[in-house]
């Protein structure tokens, strides 16, 4: 794969960047400024080489028109504030008013133009849609670095169509997160653990399947879980419940045994008597949740205080750990014990500690532990599973 270090002398030139800085967003302010901290790097080496620096990026999902909720205008504020350096913002992504921001651009500068999802043809189905962005976008720049790791699995114009455009090569975000993800398919160190949680068990399905052969444990808490509660023969309430992947869990389960793999799930659960802050909350072990006060109306929430003591003792046994998805409803205090005890025993692992992006890099910062404490934070949720379940990533495979 191109890098920065295949590109020539940068001084005096235009370079777009495409970072992911897709961040949280109340009212104006930003609540995670995650994803910009860690586009920094790339964008400060880039400065320092005196290049003009131009950073793209989407935020939320305007569906190809201008919605003034998504505007990158904080984004590029905040970049301001941790960036030695002026940072302009475009109103515009492209056209007139774009290039006047460029031409203007002097050595060392930053410029964030408006978020590409304002332009229907970034995420347009159409190639002929997405190219004919992709060229209004290179007409802007000399080079290109890819560095939103978040969106190389996406076939989108700035992701897919721009680096066939341009001289272009991926920056440092990518080429950090893509040493870590190999490291958790080609040479973990043992015990090698992968946590999963999250809501729905059919979106880890490929990389369960992908990673069972790589691992030693598997512990599988949130939503996910009822799936193979009911895979047992145990009932599960109203908790979340994919039927239909019933059989396929079943499976896996198999699979799991034949391959020595030691698949951990809870032996407790905390159940509500309905989904809110609100609601009456107690402990059953994970094979009686119907036998509560509630009945089958119970909704299991949150993995039990001995699930979530067993999980982190095995963590923090482990030399490799990859986790993905939370342990239950962490947004409210009566249910975020689980993921609590899953973050803090990660952050004490004496080796490598994964954070698989997407709600569970969320997580730790809402429940106040710092980037620091684990060895990476993935800018991409989705992104780090699919490259972990084998596929080809349209934004990587064109770098190459």
């Amino acid at each position: 794969m191109r890098t920065l270090a295949d590109l020539p002398d940068l001084k005096s030139k235009r370079v777009i960047v495409r970072c992911d800085l897709n961040v949280p967003l109340d009212g104006t302010r930003i609540t995670d400024d995650g994803r910009i901290l860690a586009s920094l790097p790339t964008l400060n080496l880039l400065l320092e080489k005196g290049a003009r620096v131009i950073v793209i990026s989407h935020l939320g999902r305007p569906d190809g028109a201008v919605v003034e909720k998504y505007s990158l205008e904080p984004v590029a504020k905040r970049l301001s504030e941790v960036l030695s350096t002026t940072v302009n913002f475009s109103s515009s992504t492209t056209g007139s008013i774009a290039t006047e921001f460029v031409e203007n651009l002097q050595d060392g500068e930053l410029l964030v133009l408006e978020n590409l999802r304002f332009h229907p043809g970034e995420t347009s189905k159409d190639e002929a849609e997405r190219i004919a962005f992709a060229k209004e976008l290179a007409n802007l720049g000399d080079y290109f670095v890819s560095d939103g790791f978040g969106v190389v699995h996406r076939k989108q114009a700035s992701v897919y169509e721009l680096p066939g455009l341009l001289p272009s090569c991926a920056g440092l975000l990518i080429q950090k997160e893509l040493e870590v993800l190999t490291r958790l398919t080609e040479t973990p160190e043992r015990p090698y653990a992968v946590v999963l949680g999250g809501s729905k068990v059919s979106d880890k399905l490929g990389v369960i399947n992908h990673l069972l052969p790589h691992i030693n444990q598997l512990l599988v808490g949130g939503g996910m879980v009822f799936t193979f509660l009911a895979a047992l023969g145990h009932k599960v309430g109203s908790s979340l419940l994919e039927a239909d992947q019933i059989e396929t869990v079943k499976g896996y389960l198999a699979r799991a045994s034949e391959l020595g793999v030691e698949v951990i799930l809870p032996t407790d659960i905390v159940v509500a008597s309905k989904f809110g802050t609100d609601a009456e909350v107690l402990v059953t072990p994970a094979e009686a949740i119907e036998e509560t006060p509630f009945g089958g109306s119970g909704l299991g929430l949150d993995i039990g205080p001995d699930s979530a003591a067993a999980f982190a003792a095995v963590i923090r046994n482990a030399k490799t750990v990859f986790w993905n998805g939370p342990m239950g409803v962490f947004e409210m205090e009566a249910f975020d014990n689980g993921t609590k005890q899953v973050a803090q025993a990660l952050s004490e692992v004496d080796g490598l500690s994964v954070v698989g992006g997407g709600d569970s890099a969320a997580a730790v910062r809402i429940l106040g532990f710092e980037d620091s404490a684990f060895s990476h934070i993935s800018t991409g949720g989705g992104a780090s599973l699919e490259f972990l379940e084998g596929k080809q990533m349209p934004g990587l495979e064109v770098l190459k």
